[in-house]
């Protein structure tokens, strides 16, 4: 078998990210030796991304934010249903990350990151969120390594929190669609959503496989009605770094 060979690093506070590669189209991203994305395997990432935009038919020129770059997968699968007049903004947490898809990886997604749709921001997408274009996103994807089960607990949660919830349905247009990958389905996180006000369903796009998507949407006359919402401030204590996959 052909050994992995790293092919670039950088430190992070959550240990060593790495780039590795063994084969022309094989690649693996470890983050502080833990493998957090494999090239093998993208259904997942193109199910959530898939789902969300196909939600925008409607729409002239969407505009769409995606939370984590990692292989560009979602990135790639998003484009692929989106108009030519979308906007995709992508945030993510490490620059060498876009770099990487700017280069080896561009093969894994015909060069998602250089479609002229796309911009990438290096920050943080919980604070993104924060600071919405006028008349707010489209949709919002959210593609991270960690889903909402391991957090349901967790009022506080950056992403998915009940305050985190309540500034991502102020962040979307209205008819806005918030989309969600998560380890396994779990009730206390729908009703999460639906007391945020999102008309929520829950989808098993792999069949047996365990992984879900829930898709969300701010309805057109709720929105209006509610208004912007609360927008409750986003603390650094509250905000454990989340990487995309």
């Amino acid at each position: 078998m052909v050994p992995w060979k790293v092919l670039a690093a950088v430190t992070t506070t959550e240990g060593e990210l790495q780039l590795r590669q063994r084969n022309p189209k094989e690649f693996l991203i470890t983050i502080d030796g833990r493998v957090l994305m494999t090239s093998a395997e993208r259904s997942s990432e193109e199910a959530v991304a898939t789902l969300a935009c196909k939600q925008l038919a409607a729409k002239r020129a969407p505009r769409v934010l995606i939370g984590g770059l990692g292989m560009a997968y979602t990135v790639r699968a998003a484009l692929d249903v989106l108009p030519k007049s979308a906007k995709v903004t992508v945030a993510e947490l490490t620059a060498e990350v876009e770099t990487w898809n700017r280069g080896p990886l561009a093969v894994l997604t015909r060069g998602a990151v250089l479609d002229p749709r796309v911009r990438v921001v290096i920050q943080d997408v919980a604070r993104v969120i924060e600071r919405p274009p006028p008349g707010g996103y489209d949709a919002i994807v959210l593609d991270l390594y960690e889903g909402p089960h391991a957090a349901q607990k967790r009022e506080n949660d950056p992403f998915y929190g009940r305050a985190a919830l309540a500034r991502t349905f102020a962040a979307l247009a209205p008819g806005g669609v918030l989309a969600i990958w998560s380890e396994e389905i779990n009730a206390v996180f729908k009703k999460r959503m639906i007391d945020a006000g999102f008309e929520t369903t829950v989808h098993h796009p792999g069949g047996s496989r365990a992984y879900v998507v829930y898709l969300g949407r701010r309805g057109e006359a709720d929105a209006l009605r509610r208004g912007p919402g609360p927008r409750a401030p986003l603390t650094d204590k509250a905000r454990p770094a989340r990487r995309g996959r």
